[in-house]
Formats: C-alpha cells, sequence, structure tokens
C-alpha cells in the first residue's frame, strides 16, 4: 500500500501542491495517497485509516473468492486481489479529474463507497468495449493479415468473454499481437482494452477510406520491397496506408489515393534528399492537413493523425540520410516477370491416414535412393512435404540425397523458408547467409544448411536466381 513511503508516520508540513507529475495511472490511489501526505492534504492517521479499509475490503473479497471456504489465500492470490481492489478505486478516483477533488473524496467518503462506485465505472467501460467491439467487427478490413485477423477474431472476444471486474480487474487477460501506431502500455485491464479498441477503430475507418484493391496491392508491394511475408509480420496496416496516402499527395495525387509509382518515388526522393528536417517536418505536416482537409476525417481521427506526424518525420529524415526511402515510400515498380510453375501443389495434400502411412513405408526403406524416389513420387504438396522433413524419417546423409534430388527451385523454396529472417537484409546473397553461424530448430533445417554449403557455387546462384524471382505472395502454402 506504499505505507513505507509514510516517513514513519509523521505528518508532514505543506510544502506546495499536489505533483501531477509523481501520479502514476496504474496506482493512482497509492500515488495520490503519498503525494497527499507530502502536500500535507492527508494526514498520517487518515491515511492509516483508508489503508485499513482497503485492507478489510481485500478480507471480504478473499472469503467471495473462496465462496466463504477459507479466509486465507496464497500471497500471490491476496496481492493479485488487492490490485483488483485497487483497480477499482482507481477508475473512480482518477475519473474525478482533478487531484484535489480525489483526495477530498478518500478524506470524506468511505472507502467502501469509493470501491463500489470504482467497480460500477469498470463494468462500464465492460460495456462500452463490448459496444466498440461490435463496431470494429461490422467495419473490418479483409485483409489476409493473421495478426490482425486474430487478434480481432479470437484475441479480444477472448477478453471480452473472460475479463473479471471483480477478482481480476487489473488483468489485461489477452494476447494482443497486432500493433497500433500510437499506444499506451501504460493502462492495464479493460481501460487499457477500451483505448486499444477506440485506436483500432480509428485506424480501421481511415484505411476503409481508400480502394480495397489498392491497400491489397500496398501490402503486396510492402512485402516485397522489404522482403517479407506481410501476411504473418507484425506491422500496422493504418500507418502503412497513412504513410502512402501523405506521399500520394506530396508527388501530385489525389489524397483518396494510396498508389505510388515509379516517377513519383523519382520526385519524392528528390526532393526528401534536398530537404533538412525541420523541412521535412513542414512538408508532412502540410500533406496530412491536406489529407484531413479533403477527406471525412472526424476530430478524433485528426487528433489521432496529428500523434502519428512525428513518426513519419523522424523515418523519412533517417532515411535519406541512409539513402533507403523504398522502405518508407512502398512504390509499385510494375509486376516482375515470373516463369516459375511451383512443383508442389496445395491442392493434392494427403489425409491423416495416408500421410502416416507414406511416412511408415519411407522408414521402412533400407536404402536411402529408394527412400528418395519414393519421397519424390509420392509428395506434391508443400505441406506434406514439411511434415515428412519434420517426422524425423531421415537419418544423416539421406538428407542430403534428398535434398541433391531436388531441382533448383525446390531449394529455391526451401531457403525461402529457413532464411526467412536473413533475407530481409538486403546486403546477403546465399553464400553470405550460409556462412552465418546461426541455431536451427530443427534437424532437417540444419541437414538442409550443410548439404547447400557443400553444393557447387553453379547450383546455389541458379537457386538465389529462383529465390529472387519468387515472393512470398506466391507461396501461399507458407
Amino acid at each position: 500500500m506504499g505505507s513505507e513511503k509514510l516517513n514513519n508516520g509523521r505528518d508532514l508540513t505543506v510544502q506546495d501542491g499536489i505533483r501531477k507529475s509523481r501520479l502514476e495511472r496504474n496506482q493512482y490511489t497509492i500515488s495520490l495517497m503519498n503525494e497527499g501526505l507530502r502536500a500535507g492534504l492527508l494526514k498520517s492517521r487518515e491515511m492509516i485509516s483508508i489503508q485499513n479499509t482497503f485492507m478489510q475490503i481485500l478480507q471480504e473479497l478473499i472469503k467471495k473468492y473462496t465462496r466463504g471456504e477459507s479466509t486465507s489465500v496464497t500471497t500471490e492470490t491476496a496481492e493479485s486481489l488487492l490490485a483488483s481492489i485497487m483497480y477499482a478505486s482507481d477508475a473512480y478516483l482518477f475519473s474525478l479529474e482533478e487531484p484535489e477533488k480525489a483526495i477530498t473524496c478518500l478524506k470524506t467518503v468511505d472507502v467502501r463507497q469509493i470501491y463500489e462506485r470504482g467497480v460500477e465505472k469498470v463494468s462500464q467501460c465492460l460495456e462500452e468495449s463490448k459496444q466498440l467491439y461490435k463496431e470494429i467487427t461490422a467495419n473490418k478490413l479483409e485483409v489476409p493479415v493473421d495478426a490482425y485477423n486474430m487478434t480481432i477474431d479470437e484475441s479480444l472476444p477472448v477478453f471480452l468473454r473472460k475479463y473479471g471486474i471483480i477478482f481480476d480487474a487489473h488483468n489485461t487477460m489477452a494476447s494482443i499481437d497486432y500493433p497500433l501506431a500510437v499506444d499506451d502500455m501504460r493502462l492495464q485491464g479493460v481501460f487499457y482494452m477500451k483505448q486499444y479498441l477506440e485506436r483500432l477503430k480509428l485506424e480501421t475507418e481511415f484505411c476503409a477510406i481508400f480502394d480495397q484493391r489498392e491497400l491489397l496491392d500496398l501490402l503486396v508491394h510492402y512485402g516485397r520491397e522489404c522482403r517479407l511475408n506481410y501476411r504473418i509480420e507484425l506491422f500496422n496496416i493504418y500507418e502503412l496506408v497513412l504513410n502512402n496516402a501523405i506521399f500520394s499527395v506530396l508527388s501530385g495525387g489525389d489524397a483518396d489515393e494510396i498508389r505510388i509509382f515509379e516517377s513519383q518515388y523519382q520526385r519524392l526522393e528528390q526532393q526528401f534528399m534536398s530537404l533538412t528536417e525541420p523541412q521535412i517536418r513542414s512538408v508532412i505536416g502540410g500533406a496530412m492537413g491536406k489529407l484531413q482537409q479533403e477527406l471525412p476525417i472526424h476530430p478524433q481521427l485528426k487528433e489521432y493523425m496529428d500523434r502519428c506526424k512525428e513518426e513519419l518525420v523522424q523515418r523519412v529524415a533517417n532515411a535519406a540520410k541512409q539513402n533507403s526511402l523504398r522502405a518508407v515510400i512502398i512504390t509499385e515498380r510494375g509486376a516482375r516477370a515470373k516463369s516459375i510453375v511451383i512443383f508442389f501443389n496445395e491442392e493434392d495434400r494427403m489425409s491423416d491416414v495416408e500421410l502416416r502411412r507414406r511416412l511408415d513405408e519411407i522408414t521402412a526403406c533400407e536404402r536411402k535412393e529408394d527412400k528418395v524416389q519414393l519421397i519424390l513420387s509420392s509428395f506434391h504438396s508443400f505441406h506434406d512435404l514439411l511434415d515428412m522433413l519434420e517426422s524425423d524419417c531421415l537419418y544423416g546423409d539421406e538428407y542430403d540425397a534428398l535434398f541433391h534430388a531436388f531441382g533448383d527451385m525446390e531449394l529455391a523454396i526451401l531457403a525461402k523458408i529457413v532464411f526467412y529472417e536473413e533475407l530481409r537484409s538486403e546486403s546477403l546473397d546465399l553464400p553470405s547467409i550460409l556462412l552465418l553461424k546461426n541455431e536451427y530448430k530443427m534437424d532437417w533445417q540444419m541437414q538442409f544448411v550443410r548439404c547447400l554449403q557443400g553444393m557447387s557455387r553453379e547450383r546455389m546462384q541458379a537457386a538465389w536466381k529462383y529465390m529472387n524471382e519468387m515472393d512470398y505472395e506466391q507461396m501461399k502454402f507458407y
């Protein structure tokens, strides 16, 4: 409860008013009491009385938690229950807005009433969060981004269904993977979740303004430019869309466009390379202002957009210095010519029973040549091939024989998966990646690396050529 900060029970003389900078949002009641004592607005005996009442509420909550079967719980559980109580108290006292008013409330209102009013605030916030969630799902973007979809379809419903107002109010109780453009991790529990939902709603509203075909194309070009699989990466869609909308305006495009073509990029690059950071801030601010004037932007969304401006200014300024603006300005550089026909067909996946039978047949083969021939003739789905590699039915030089039997394109597909992180660096080619001393979780991956290291330079160059011509958008089986 922070009693160690009470100066051994002695009353402090008034020094000045409440210093808001010392108040902590996550421990508002405790920091308020300590600051009130320091400022002379609370006396030590009042502090002790307030603390004692909170401890009485804790004892009553323990009885509810154990359904009357016990008056004691583990220290960890007691601390969690006390945190839930203080969370409710924080909710009410913080809603009073002025710290001095909250101090007066602590001095004149029964602490139990403060707690009960706080529980009502928490309950109200939960209902508001449920309504926000309904609005978000009704306008959800149709994008193949796993973190975005799983957060909305799975993580948020789990929180809203399982959140415990009485016993676990301080716990966020959800695995939220999708990152916001602007987040505030100082909040906890349902107040954090409401803030998250409010901002996700704003971001979704903004993205929905633009043509969804252009949005999907932007995601594809973003993955190609940054050499990553945008479907599984953690990134913020709104930030990507906002940035390209700003660049569209700066390059002479309309406010509702997010496509940036090569000719536009060349003009932008020439412009930014010659600007100082204050000048970059000015031109980006002007473009954002035009977006806010010409698009259907309401005040809350405008404020949110403004909070994202400085981050973009810094990214552009740094990228201009490092001559890497293409990582910031996502450009359509034309469709790549591809003549690749992937050998493995996702639609040809085996049933679990058939896969198990094939794995047993492979294991029963005594000669590695027979194993390789059986694999090449039986597996036509990349999912099945990966299942086979992860099943440990090959040993030692059997891996080497299989990988040497693959064509250059098959090697390229496996390399795109095994070296996913390394390929995000434009400075590394396949021979350079193979020189890295990385740890690999699976035996087949380690064997694959060893096999590549032993191949001729011509074979590696052929595989590298396919790797460069193949992007993750094509690899739907991944």
